[in-house]
């Protein structure tokens, strides 16, 4: 009788030991149910989507195709329209000490840009680097055969793409021919050129400010003073509370036509580069396929840099003194390619 006992007392505890077992399994169970989970913080933090920083200059996930519209630079400091759209301008000489200006248009919808001038072949070269739809009003020889040669998409205003342009009779020719970006693109779609490009960038930009204050050779760069010829000389003076770089031509302030504001930039990108006479009229060539040197300034300083270029449809390479590859702030850019004889002052 008293080992049944025991063997009752034990099963008893058993079934006492497994009860309990069970219960704290399903309050267990219930608590994870019913409580919200908790994640680590980490795990949280990188479940937050940061913005992404995007350039404003410039649509890098946009494949529009740029457009280059060369510009009547002897027109004086008030004629000109539209240039403030344009994301990247190159300022070359030309004939008789003047200079000419290509404007770089992508992802706009401007109205009215001009006065528009005829094509310079060394031009070509930077249309074709950008992988940009060239237009212009007329050609030299030199240029009518590049164009050709090089297979340049062109919308020349006299030949084959009349309708891109109109002639504004307020103001006396040659100096009055405009076009707009809806013109242009209606040309380009007409003739069947590419509109879309995956090749059109020029630079490496950053969304995130660059300074130049610890580079090498830095210098500050509050006024600029650029000569091309005995006839013109480009300038900039910085406007520290805005960040940017005001335009003058010959001492006098760069003004839109239409705005009535004063042309500005970001970024200032000079190439030192030589040049020479080609024919009786004085018509220029420029060595651009080939090295030297320039300057990159942005937000108040100047650093030295060396250019080279390839091929005349190859991008050019910018780099600083140690090797690195300039970067431009993210806002617009003037490439001045300016006579190697000829002086860059830039001053305090």
């Amino acid at each position: 009788m008293k080992k049944r006992k025991r063997k009752s007392k034990k099963k008893n505890r058993g079934f006492i030991i497994f009860g309990l077992v069970l219960v704290l399994g399903i309050a267990i169970g219930a608590y994870f149910l019913i409580s919200p989970k908790e994640t680590p913080l980490k795990k949280v933090a990188e479940k937050i989507t940061k913005p992404k920083k995007t350039l404003k200059i410039l649509d890098l996930d946009s494949d529009e195709r740029p457009y280059a519209v060369m510009i009547d630079n002897n027109v004086g400091y008030t004629a000109h329209a539209g240039l403030q759209d344009a994301y990247l301008t190159y300022e070359i000489i030309v004939e008789g000490g003047l200079t000419r200006m290509m404007a770089i248009f992508k992802d706009q919808d401007t109205e009215l840009i001009g006065p528009v001038r005829s094509a310079r072949h060394y031009f070509l070269d930077y249309a074709l680097e950008n992988d940009a739809v060239y237009g212009h009003y007329g050609w030299s020889n030199f240029a009518k055969n590049d164009i050709s040669l090089l297979g340049v998409n062109n919308l020349n205003g006299i030949t084959n793409a009349q309708s891109a342009y109109w002639r504004d009779r307020s103001v006396a020719a040659p100096h009055n021919v405009f076009t707009s970006i809806e013109n242009l693109k209606e040309a380009a779609e007409s003739k069947g050129y590419r509109t879309t490009s995956d090749d059109f960038k020029n630079f490496e930009y950053s969304v995130d400010p660059i300074s130049l204050e610890q580079k090498e050779g830095a210098m500050i760069a509050n006024t600029i003073s650029l000569r091309y010829s005995h006839y013109h000389t480009t300038g900039y003076t910085y406007d520290a509370n805005r960040g940017v770089y005001l335009r003058s031509m010959d001492n006098q302030a760069h003004i839109d036509k239409v705005t009535h504001e004063q042309y500005y930039t970001k970024n200032i990108v000079i190439q030192k580069m030589s040049n020479h006479s080609i024919d009786n009229r004085g018509r220029q060539d420029i060595d651009d396929v080939s090295s030297g040197d320039g300057y990159y300034i942005t937000n108040g300083y100047a650093v030295p840099i060396k250019w080279s270029k390839s091929s005349r449809s190859a991008k050019t390479s910018y780099t600083y003194l140690d090797g690195s590859t300039v970067k431009l702030n993210d806002g617009n850019t003037y490439v001045q390619i300016q006579p190697i004889g000829e002086t860059s002052t830039i001053t305090e």
